[in-house]
């Protein structure tokens, strides 16, 4: 059984607080998700992950980067050519990122009719 926790066990500015600040936002776990697997140009990571826009992507970038959690490398050519990569400290983010991809691969997948019965009588 697992241990209970303590009222409150998370107050703020407790360490969970801080980790979903750094990793927290709509596109910065898929990014990091899609960085695991080596380095990227933008083009490349804005193509994966459907949906975000062109400001976002560079707005969540930025803030990964500023956190530490990636690299981003500017090549002087035209057109510019940015790479982006995890860090050491991004790295160690790699068994988190895939507990909540095994996570949500067996509970987030909820067929509609079970999510929501009334919907479907």
């Amino acid at each position: 059984m697992p241990p209970r926790f303590q009222e409150p066990y998370c107050s703020a500015g407790c360490p969970v607080e801080a980790a979903l600040g750094l990793i927290g936002g709509k596109w910065k776990g898929i990014a990091l998700y899609h960085l695991l697997g080596g380095t990227l140009r933008f083009s490349e990571l804005r193509r994966r992950i459907p949906g975000v826009t062109q400001r976002m992507l560079t707005t969540q970038l930025r803030e990964l980067e500023a956190d530490g959690l990636i690299l981003r490398v500017v090549y002087p050519q035209v057109p510019p050519r940015v790479e982006y990569s995890l860090s050491v400290k991004g790295r160690t983010l790699e068994p988190v990122i895939l507990a909540l991809k095994t996570w949500g691969e067996e509970h987030a997948r909820t067929p509609v009719s079970a999510a929501a019965p009334e919907a479907a009588a």
